[in-house]
Order: structure tokens, then sequence, then C-alpha cells
């Protein structure tokens, strides 16, 4: 599967110190791309020469979903949230601790990208501009 468009490649990912193999990037770099799509009102699409703000809210974004999707997996993979082992007692994780997790990621997403994002212009227009235009 090729990916093209990205708004960071692989090497400036690596650049910037990643650490992720060139498959996971491709596939988090995809939905980063996405999180900022839908924020942006596809501005960035089919653009080469992307401001700095972009390359770095990338890369910020990229580690973010890597590491909800790396707690997700040990949290899903035994339903456990705690254990007292004197006596013995097990506490699973409930449909409202997952809604908390998927909450507070929505908002860190949306904090990262107000973050680097707000008030950049390009092609002489805000990138996170929703408004009415005259």
């Amino acid at each position: 599967m090729e990916f093209s468009e990205q708004y960071l490649t692989y090497g400036e990912y690596k650049a910037l110190g990643g650490t992720l193999d060139l498959t996971p990037f491709n596939l988090l770099e995809f939905e980063a791309r996405r999180q900022i799509d839908i924020r942006t009102q596809n501005r960035l699409k089919g653009n080469d020469n992307l401001p700095q703000e972009v390359k770095l809210c990338m890369y910020n974004l990229i580690n973010c979903i890597n590491s909800y999707y790396n707690s997700s997996n040990v949290a899903s993979a035994n339903n456990v949230k705690s254990e007292n082992i004197d006596g013995y007692s097990v506490q699973y994780i409930s449909a409202s601790d997952i809604k908390e997790v998927v909450i507070s990621k929505n908002s860190e997403f949306e904090n990262i990208i107000r973050t680097y994002l707000l008030g950049v212009i390009f092609n002489g227009k805000h990138l996170m501009y929703v408004g009415v235009e005259w």
C-alpha cells in the first residue's frame, strides 16, 4: 500500500527523534493527517511546502496516537483496571472508564492541533478558521 501526500515524511519523523518503524509510522501518519484535515477544512491537502508548525504538530500527534494505541492494547488485553494481591480483588475496566479515555485523548488531540496550528496562516488563510468568509 502506498501512502502519498504525507504531511510528515518518514525521514523528517526520524530526524525529529521518532522511533517507529516505517509501517506503523505510515498508518499513524495517515490518522494524524485526518485529524488535522478535519480541523482545517482540508486546507493543507495537495500542498508540498507545509509550514514547520504542521510538521511539528504531526510529529506530536503521531506520538500521542501511538501512546493511546499502546495503552488501549494493554488494557483491552486483559480488561483489568487494578489488582490487589493481599485480599485478592480484581477491578475491571468499565464502559465509563473507556469513555473517559476516549474523551481525554480527543481533548489531547485537539490541544496539540490548537497549540501548533492556531494562528498559522497558509496560502493567505488561517488554517483553523471555520467561520464565514466575506
